[in-house]
């Protein structure tokens, strides 16, 4: 009989008590929502970058872009080998300035570039390259 007296009381207790949870509720809700919106936006980068390099591979000319590799030494100073769209080339006595060609042609490629290993031995460099697209 004593809750009759305190009806009032109980009564703003108890929604103030659902208020809260309410609130707590819709709060987590949000952050819920704004965790999701940022991986979706995350998710379109990737796939945007994946389009993208999709286009880059997948271009026709890319191997007559490789075959530049060729002319950019003397062929008394390099090794080729070509299997289908995989390429294994060494380059030996390569001077400084040929260096620098070679590596800014390979660089500006859409090549992924498997092992490239640089070898220096006096005035002169060495380069192995392993790379396929």
């Amino acid at each position: 009989m004593m809750w009759r007296t305190y009806k009032n009381e109980i009564m703003v207790g108890v929604s103030l008590l659902l208020m809260v949870m309410a609130f707590v509720y819709k709060e987590g809700q949000i952050s819920k929502q704004a965790e999701t919106a940022k991986h979706i936006t995350t998710s379109l980068e990737e796939l945007k970058e994946v389009i993208a390099l999709k286009k880059v591979w997948k271009d026709k000319n890319l191997s007559k872009k490789v075959e530049r590799l060729k002319g950019v030494v003397s062929p008394s100073k390099m090794t080729w080998r070509r299997d289908g769209k995989k390429l294994t080339a060494s380059y030996k006595a390569l001077t400084p300035r040929e260096l620098n060609t070679l590596i800014s042609k390979i660089m500006s490629l859409a090549v992924e570039i498997e092992k490239m290993e640089l070898h220096k031995t006096g005035e002169t460099y060495e380069v192995e390259l392993k790379c396929k697209w």
